[in-house]
């Protein structure tokens, strides 16, 4: 190691804690002769006092040399130096100090070369905040002033910011989702190379777009998505949403656009997935549905359907899975209905929206009335607390919400005399909403006498 690479070493963090099982790996390493780090992303989170997600160890061992020293190992990704492996029961990656060749796909090297200098392998990281190192008796490793960046809350890519993102496509979004995670901003080259280069978001496939998406609108500041926007990758990923930036909303419950609004909404609700992604589509379909009556005033009739459709083919194009899919398209479809404070209303709600998700609607019904013109929030706020607390009631005392609930079945009526079809489709139905208008209702003897009356 030369005198200016030594130079890269600081001893400026005094000691970052790491499992025992890791520490088992850079030891041994070290006790064979080769240097052995902890790299990227749990350096960082030590440092910014974060608990890291997982340890990854970079060593100037070649991957054969790691699995003679490791009894148990994994090939996980050996063609670009990657080896898992395993300490009681814990799985590490350790990968070989490594220069990447081309990158054709702007996703992955079409080849690696291993090398013996640890600069050479941190230079082809994507952001100085990700490429630090650490060994407890070096010290810290940084040689493109990632700790000045991170005291400086930055995200700046490690050297030419449009080599990087041609390099990698996905480091584009990458820098907005760590923007989001961290609470830090994007060094203004690299986000005019972002800008710049933003079209080759096409050639990264959908899932590991959605992935960072996801992460970017769960973060603690997801209205870093505007990021996105301002960047030109939207448009590549999700262009239905823009129209939404140019949408405004002149009515009396709203003061801000559609994308404004959304945004707000996504703000207010818990960073759940399922709850995050139906804020950010619930008025998707606005634009569509604008009109504007005599009085100037903004309308939206029907938008929530539109919604629906617009939402589902942008979640089954982002790959999400069905069971997501389908409690999304439900929040989004019911987030405007009209839910009364009353008894009625929340049970016969509860069974059109079903009981799993009757709680996250409310959640939705108050992130979204977050969104608008706070003179009426106190009062919406008032509500959605009632009807929670009716609702909770109503399960305490286990009133009927869904049919299978019902104290008389098909079997009951056939008992009567009835015949399987449409007829009795109709009693049961009839049945269930009388129980729901009046769940004292609910007992066999009650729900016969009433079915008896209705046939003849």
């Amino acid at each position: 190691m030369t005198m200016n690479e030594k130079a890269g070493f600081m001893n400026c963090i005094d000691e970052i804690i790491y499992p025992e099982n890791v520490g088992y790996i850079i030891d041994k390493l070290n006790e064979k002769g080769f240097e052995a780090f902890l790299v990227g992303g749990c350096v960082r989170d030590s440092i910014l006092g974060r608990t890291p997600y997982d340890w990854d160890v970079t060593t100037n061992a070649q991957p054969e040399e790691v699995k003679k020293i490791f009894s148990k190992t994994y090939d996980t990704g050996i063609k670009h130096g990657t080896v898992s492996v395993a300490v009681n029961n814990d799985f590490f990656e350790v990968t070989t100090y490594r220069i990447d060749g081309k990158y054709t796909d702007s996703r992955r090297p079409d080849n690696v070369s291993f090398t013996t200098n640890l600069r050479e392998d941190l230079a082809r990281r994507d952001f100085t905040i990700n490429a630090l190192a650490y060994n407890p008796k070096t010290g810290l490793v940084d040689f493109f002033d990632g700790l000045k960046d991170l005291r400086d809350r930055q995200i700046k890519a490690v050297g030419d910011p449009g080599l990087r993102f041609l390099e990698d496509a996905l480091r584009m979004l990458r820098a907005i989702r760590f923007s989001a995670q961290l609470g830090f901003n994007i060094e203004k080259s690299t986000f005019e190379a972002i800008c710049e280069n933003s079209g080759s978001i096409r050639n990264i496939s959908r899932e590991r777009i959605r992935d960072e998406v996801n992460k970017l609108i769960t973060s603690p500041n997801p209205a870093c998505f505007n990021d996105l926007y301002k960047a030109g990758l939207l448009a590549h990923i999700i262009p239905e949403f823009i129209p939404c930036y140019a949408t405004g909303q002149n009515n009396p419950y709203h003061i801000y656009n559609v994308a404004e609004h959304i945004i707000h909404t996504v703000e207010a609700v818990e960073n759940t997935d399922i709850l995050r992604w139906t804020m950010l589509l619930h008025d998707i379909g606005k634009p569509a549905r604008k009109t504007t009556d005599e009085k100037g005033i903004d309308h939206f009739y029907g938008h929530p359907e539109v919604s629906v459709q617009m939402a589902d083919r942008i979640l089954t194009d982002l790959r999400f899975d069905k069971d997501s899919i389908k409690k999304i398209l439900t929040l989004v479809n019911f987030h405007d209905i009209d839910i009364f404070d009353t008894a009625k209303s929340i049970r016969k709600v509860a069974n059109k929206v079903g009981e799993n998700l009757f709680l996250q609607l409310v959640e939705v019904q108050r992130a979204d009335a977050m969104g608008q013109n706070p003179v009426f929030l106190d009062k919406r706020l008032e509500k959605l607390d009632n009807i929670k607390h009716i609702y909770n009631e109503i399960k305490a005392k286990n009133q009927c919400l869904r049919l299978s609930q019902m104290a008389l079945n098909g079997n009951d009526l056939i008992s009567l005399g009835m015949k399987p079809g449409k007829e009795m489709k109709e009693i049961l139905t009839y049945l269930f909403d009388m129980v729901l208008e009046n769940p004292e209702l609910n007992d066999r003897e009650k729900l016969i006498e009433l079915a008896r009356k209705r046939i003849l």
